[in-house]
């Protein structure tokens, strides 16, 4: 499992490295509307093991026992969802300033080529990892 994972990440790496950076890809919101844009990052995050986890695992871990459960929870995932908010704001923020920066397909290929190079130096490590 380990070594296909690493060849995974080097495919992806090669893929990448290779990818023509004049290909855009210029369908920015794909004529989505705000409110499906929405409903796709709602269905993306619920879906994350990350966020399962921190709802099973994490945050009960916060919750008294002798209080309102039901009520504590509610309080938790509101903070949790407002953090989220924050989180995906910021990536929304740096998405756009990095959109000019990658407009120019010079650009584009220095960034393809540092990402392939993290991708496959992740495959390698994980390849060559030992089990301790």
């Amino acid at each position: 499992m380990k070594v296909g994972g690493g060849l995974y990440l080097l495919w992806l790496a090669f893929q990448l490295w290779t990818a023509d950076p004049s290909d855009a890809g210029n369908e920015a919101l794909g004529g989505k509307s705000l409110f499906q844009l929405a409903r796709q990052e709602f269905l993306l995050a619920a879906g994350n093991p990350k966020a399962i986890l921190i709802f099973t695992a994490f945050l009960p871990q916060f919750v008294d026992p002798t209080g309102s459960i039901g009520f504590q929870f509610l309080i938790l995932g509101v903070l949790f969802l407002m953090l989220e908010w924050v989180a995906i704001a910021g990536y929304a923020f740096f998405g756009k300033a990095l959109r000019h920066w990658l407009s120019r397909p010079s650009m584009r290929r220095l960034f393809n080529r540092v990402c392939a190079g993290l991708l496959g130096s992740a495959g390698i490590g994980l390849i060559l990892a030992r089990r301790e």
